[in-house]
């Protein structure tokens, strides 16, 4: 299987629904935004709806940051980046960016996903074709420059205390 590096999903348009009190797409629909990008690289993995039904597996989400980087609005069309960071027998992490069609930064992501046996539920090995596409993508997005926005602190930041002068 051939995997682009990064992924770039289709073209996803914020709706109406989405909006909140303040003109611009809700926090909780960017989460969405990336969640559609990322079942699109699901598909291309094999852990898709026939996978899920035969198996009674899946993949959970153990942790995911979101950075707000520029507002979007009704109607604006974004697509989601997927980047594999890592992932070993039973778990994945990646990173995600929402990219505007007029070529501008909208938002990043970064997450934890897990492979769930969903009868415990508990989290349970990938079976060898899985794990040999996420060893595929990870070969593919081997080249890619890790993100300056992985790994980012979440906090207050503090200027440092001026010294007084005597």
């Amino acid at each position: 299987m051939a995997f682009v590096a990064p992924f770039i999903s289709s073209p996803m348009e914020v709706e109406a629904q989405w909006l909140d009190f303040n003109g611009h797409l809700n926090m909780a629909y960017y989460n969405l935004l990336f969640d559609r990008g990322v079942d699109q690289v699901f598909d291309q993995l094999g852990l898709d709806a026939p996978y899920r039904a035969a198996t009674g597996n899946t993949t959970f989400s153990a942790e995911f940051h979101l950075c707000y980087l520029k507002e979007l609005h009704l109607g604006d069309k974004v697509t989601a980046h997927f980047q594999l960071l890592d992932h070993d027998e039973k778990s994945f992490h990646f990173y995600q960016e929402l990219w505007h069609e007029d070529g501008w930064l909208s938002a990043t992501g970064e997450g934890l996903g897990l492979h769930i046996d969903q009868s415990g539920p508990r989290v349970a090995p990938m079976p060898e074709h899985i794990l040999t596409g996420f060893a595929e993508m990870a070969d593919a997005h081997s080249a890619l420059p890790r993100p300056s926005r992985v790994g980012r602190q979440m906090g207050i930041r503090r200027k440092p205390a001026q010294a007084v002068a005597g």
